[in-house]
């Protein structure tokens, strides 16, 4: 949607985003709110996509939904996208055409193909796609998929998932290795990380690079402190983190992204940090508990922000500092107000550029603790 506008007007349209959000709670102070980080590049930024399978006059449509309604809009050749993420697009399309393989529609539930996840590595070149289908294949789809990686060797696993949910919940309880290796491995930042098809990773690895960076450098860690990375995903903040503490722990409810975790601790030889599945509340009150006391906890939640309690759990254990990465201003904007009667103090706050081209922000804000 801001495709039109010059880059250096987004970047400040987004750092007023953050203020206004910040201002509605009463928490704007003068010159809080940094320039936002930008982008390089600003377009062919996108290292992963998800995109629906559709068919219109027999012809095989590969792209997003328009706003509102189920008809698939192709996406061609997407400004935004990783050229080999477009590349991969074009040549699916034309095997899935050439081979006659059945896609799915929403108003008859049947057909085979619903959605494709491309996922690249940018500094490796090298690509993992996932076929999400209405139920098992094990005959069109290798063929389909061993077709894609001798027309795009760049490809260097191929996975399908199985949902035959009639949702939009794109993620089914089943999936198989079709072909090659069974995760991508990335470098972001300072940490390898390895990314199974089914986990979270952020879209834009440059910029989740230089948040990661952010984050520890506003940290500062030694071996003498202990810290806490909250909805810690596959391990990218933590393991930056746990270069410099004595101990890391991460929590993430989902248990493929804490197991991925668990191996890229191994990957990256990082032998201080554990990450533990559950909730983050809960497991959260136990580990207070166990650990002799907490230097830093980061928060990196979902878009609808942290429950109450929560952050009423993270300040009883009183961590000398909180870094906070937000993909929401309005929701974190809620959540500091919080923190801030909890007895912290903004100190920091820096808008991110993740989404060029799009109104999204993401925000990185770091909070101390008041001395009594």
């Amino acid at each position: 949607p801001l495709i039109g506008m010059k880059y250096q007007d987004q970047l400040v349209y987004k750092q007023q985003q953050v203020a206004n959000a910040l201002a509605d709670h009463d928490l704007l102070r003068e010159g809080l709110v940094q320039s936002t980080l930008p982008s390089e590049p600003a377009l062919e930024y996108r290292a992963s996509a998800k995109l629906v399978f559709g068919r219109k006059r027999e012809k095989v449509l590969i792209g997003l939904y328009q706003r509102g309604s189920h008809e698939v809009i192709d996406t061609g050749d997407c400004p935004v996208h990783h050229p080999l993420i477009n590349r991969i697009i074009k040549v699916v399309r034309e095997e899935v055409q050439r081979q006659s393989i059945s896609v799915y529609s929403s108003r008859h539930k049947n057909g085979l193909l619903r959605y494709l996840l491309i996922r690249v590595s940018p500094g490796n070149n090298k690509a993992q796609v996932t076929f999400f289908s209405n139920f098992r294949d094990l005959q069109q789809l290798p063929k389909l998929g061993k077709w894609l990686m001798r027309k795009v060797p760049e490809v260097i696993g191929v996975h399908q998932n199985v949902n035959s949910s009639t949702g939009n919940v794109i993620l089914g309880q089943e999936s198989l290795k079709l072909h090659g290796l069974p995760d991508l491995i990335d470098q972001v930042g300072e940490v390898r990380l390895r990314i199974a098809p089914e986990a979270f990773f952020q879209v834009n690895t440059r910029q989740a690079a230089q948040i990661y960076q952010l984050v520890r450098q506003w940290a500062n860690l030694s071996k003498r402190d202990n810290a806490i990375d909250l909805y810690c995903g596959i391990g990218g903040i933590g393991l930056h983190l746990a270069k410099d503490a004595g101990q890391m722990v991460g929590i993430e409810y989902v248990e493929q992204a804490v197991r991925n975790a668990a191996d890229n601790a191994k990957l990256n030889q990082l032998d201080n940090c554990r990450f533990i599945a559950g909730d983050a509340a809960d497991e959260l009150g136990k580990l207070a508990a166990q650990l002799k006391k907490v230097r830093l906890v980061t928060l990196n939640p979902p878009r609808k922000g942290c429950a109450e309690g929560l952050l009423q759990t993270v300040g009883g254990i009183a961590p000398e500092q909180i870094i906070y990465v937000s993909c929401d201003p309005s929701s974190l904007a809620r959540d500091l107000r919080i923190l801030v009667e909890q007895g912290y103090e903004i100190t920091q706050v820096q808008p991110v550029d993740m989404f060029p081209q799009t109104a999204h922000v993401e925000t990185v804000v770091e909070l101390k603790r008041k001395q009594e």
